[in-house]
Order: C-alpha cells, then sequence, then structure tokens
C-alpha cells in the first residue's frame, strides 16, 4: 500500500481555483470522501480544506489510477479540467507525502510560516475521516506521528514563539492603517476561531467591538467570552455602512455582503474578507479598502527573516521525523510476526512436555518444571533471532523481509 497526497495550496493555485475546491460543511465532506472510499484503489483518505488549501491524503494500492481518479472526482466537482488540475497540484506519494503532511503539520508549508490553526485544521480533519470510517490505522498512524514531529517543532525552535495567525496578521495590516484603534467601530461576522482571535485582538486594542452572526445565540456565547457586543444578523445591510472596520469569516456558501447592500460614506472603512468562499462580493468601493486572504502575504513577508532561520531548524526536525516514522512502520509489520513465533514456540513446549511425559521419560509431577525449562529454552534460542528480526526491518529490504516471514508463519507445522 502507498500514501498519495495531492495538494492544491496558496503556492500554485489562486484563490478563485481554491474556491471551487473547497468543502465547506459537513455534508459536501461525506459526499467526497464517500467517493474517495469507493475507488477499488483507494483504502483510506481524508480531505484537508482551509482558507490556503484543499489536499487529499489518501492510502491507496496503485498510485497512477487512484491519481487519475482524484483528478477526474475534483474536476467534475469544481468544473475546471483535468489538465489544469494535473499542471497546479502538487503530487506526493510514499515518502515525500509523509514529509510534506510532517510539514504541513508543522506549518512549515503554511501562507503564514510558524502559525498554529493547521494543526487544529488538520486533527479536525482527521477526527471527521476517522469517525466516519473513511480512513483507518495506515493514516491514523501518519497522522499521530505528524502531529508528534509538529509538537517536537514547536518546542525545540522558535518558529511558533510570537503565534501569528491569518486573524492576527489582518488584525497587523489595520494597525498598520489606523495606528490608534482605541474606540473603533469594529463588526466581526462568524463566530469560528479566527473570529474569536480578531476580536481578542481588537478588544486589547481598545475598539469598540460587536459580534454578528446568523444565529445570535452563538454570537452571545462569543460575546460573552470575549468581553464584546452583540447586533443582530438582520441588521448586516445597516451596519455596514456605519461600521468604520469589519472582518467577515463565515462559513456562508455565497456572499454575504454585495453591491446592492453598499452605499457612499463620508469615512473610509476598512474590510478583511478572511473566508473562503469569500463573504464579499465588491466591485465599486471608492471609500472601502477591501483585503481578502491573498493581500495579507505582505504581512507575513514582515515576519519570514525570523522564522525562516527558525525553519531551518526544523527542517531538521522533520527530516528526521519521516525517517523515523518509516523505521516505526517496517516495526509495525514485523512485529505480528515475532508474536507468531513466540506463540508457535510456546505450543511446541507445551506438545513436548505432553509427549515425554507420556512416554514416561519424566514423571507427571514434573510436568509444571518440564513445562517452564522447554519455554525457557525457546525463550533464549529465539532471542537473538528475533532480535536480528528486528533490525533487519529496518533496512531498505524490509518489506520483502516481512513478507517472507509472514509467508512463513502460515504455516501451522511445528518442526520438531
Amino acid at each position: 500500500m502507498h500514501y498519495l497526497n495531492i495538494s492544491f495550496t496558496h503556492k500554485n493555485s489562486t484563490l478563485e481555483i481554491r474556491e471551487k475546491l473547497t468543502y465547506p460543511d459537513d455534508k459536501n465532506l461525506h459526499g467526497c470522501l464517500n467517493l474517495l472510499t469507493s475507488s477499488d484503489v483507494i483504502s483510506e483518505a481524508i480531505l484537508i480544506s482551509t482558507c490556503n488549501r484543499m489536499e487529499v491524503l489518501c492510502n491507496c494500492s496503485d498510485i497512477p489510477k487512484a491519481t487519475q481518479y482524484i483528478f477526474e472526482m475534483l474536476s467534475r466537482r469544481a468544473g475546471i479540467s483535468i489538465e489544469e488540475l494535473q499542471e497546479r497540484a502538487d503530487i506526493f506519494d510514499d515518502s515525500s507525502a509523509i514529509h510534506h503532511l510532517f510539514m504541513v503539520a508543522s506549518s512549515l508549508d503554511s501562507m503564514v510560516l510558524g502559525e498554529t490553526q493547521i494543526v487544529g485544521q488538520l486533527k479536525d480533519a482527521f477526527r471527521f475521516a476517522y469517525d466516519n470510517n473513511y480512513c483507518g490505522k495506515k493514516l491514523a498512524r501518519a497522522m499521530k506521528n505528524a502531529f508528534k514531529c509538529a509538537a517536537n517543532v514547536r518546542n525545540s525552535t522558535n518558529i511558533s514563539s510570537k503565534p501569528v495567525s491569518m486573524a492576527s496578521v489582518s488584525v497587523s495590516k489595520l494597525k498598520s492603517l489606523m495606528p490608534d484603534l482605541k474606540g473603533k467601530k469594529t463588526l466581526i461576522i462568524g463566530v469560528g476561531e479566527m473570529s474569536e482571535i480578531t476580536a481578542k485582538h481588537m478588544v486589547n486594542a481598545g475598539a469598540d467591538v460587536y459580534i454578528m452572526n446568523r444565529t445570535i445565540h452563538k454570537a452571545g456565547l462569543l460575546a460573552q467570552t470575549c468581553g464584546t457586543n452583540i447586533m443582530p444578523f438582520e441588521k448586516l445591510s445597516s451596519a455596514i455602512n456605519e461600521f468604520e472596520v469589519i472582518f467577515t469569516a463565515t462559513s456562508s456558501n455565497e456572499p454575504i455582503i454585495n453591491d446592492s447592500m453598499i452605499e457612499q460614506t463620508d469615512f473610509t472603512r476598512y474590510w478583511f474578507d478572511l473566508a473562503l468562499p469569500r463573504d464579499i462580493s465588491c466591485s465599486e468601493c471608492h471609500d472601502i479598502e477591501l483585503f481578502v486572504i491573498d493581500d495579507l502575504k505582505s504581512i507575513v513577508d514582515e515576519n519570514l527573516e525570523f522564522r525562516e532561520q527558525a525553519a531551518r531548524g526544523a527542517h531538521a526536525i522533520i527530516g528526521r521525523g519521516v525517517v523515523e516514522f518509516f523505521e516505526w512502520l517496517s516495526t509495525q509489520d514485523i512485529e505480528p510476526v515475532i508474536k507468531a513465533i513466540y506463540e508457535k514456540a510456546q505450543l511446541a513446549a507445551h506438545e513436548e512436555t505432553a509427549r515425554v511425559i507420556k512416554s514416561g521419560y519424566i514423571p507427571k509431577e514434573y510436568e509444571v518444571e518440564a513445562q517452564k525449562m522447554c519455554e525457557q529454552a525457546l525463550k533464549r534460542f529465539l532471542h537473538d533471532m528475533t532480535h536480528k528480526m528486528r533490525t533487519a526491518s529496518e533496512d531498505s529490504h524490509a518489506e520483502l523481509f516481512s513478507g517472507a516471514m509472514s509467508t512463513i508463519m502460515k504455516e501451522n507445522k511445528v518442526i520438531r
């Protein structure tokens, strides 16, 4: 079986392409993962869909067939030709797929180098796929080791010593445009993690913050957590023409703000659309400075020098992590074989003890001692051999070795 990852990110695809490829809700996720795992060459799959990436991670028996199947599925859904998808996608398989996964988990592949949101997003994607039986132990092994590697990177480098998320980047951009945010009327639409981060940043800056959401109860919970006000979603049309600052980060499938709602004002407005698909469709806004996800890259560049220095150490950790993962994986293949060998040895000891007692070579009252002696002799004999088996399972021929030993152990005869 093979690991395969097909990746569309801010590095190889435009915002418009990523919007078409995104899976914004559970219904769409179920549909995609069900299609993926219904393929006769894909056994497990996870879909990673965030603002900056859409990736299919799977375990498959045939890499070319699985790759073609995934491109055909994405082409039908997004209305993008297979040729364009192939031209844009980054394709990773086996060791490169695991290396890429570890890079993503460690936030070395993020638009904002060192941001910590991606770990939570990966955990959510994995949990959804695992809980709904779209992935099993093979991808679970990879994901758990990716999280372990990410923790090592965070603990051993300074890459996340100054946490940066897309939300905090947007606030940093706003501060460069409005140095004094004290008292500025700010509307935050949505109640997800980015909205919470944004709200806390703006409250700390002294802004007058309001939370808006279609479900007012959820808006109230976030407002209570962050110490802000709430505003009913029904007032959106008027609010966008009253507030100086607006952040949107909803999961809507279509824009919640469009040209027909926008009126001219005598003050400059700063709008930050942090959603994918985008929340704001704005064509002529003379008094509005609108920033979407891709526009925030300029802020990211300001921190690159510091973070790239830390990233050099992180790359070394990831490299070691990938090697350790495959070494560990090979031992997982050999351990059932070693267990079977010991079980057969124990059975042989039991049968041999019974035979010699039945033949009268050893008195019946010494049966327990004879059994222990046989088992101990076999364990001592097997110790060096199984140690060498574990060592051999770590080299480049591990898969062939494990397969050969498994075939041998399938024979149910015990040699006497």
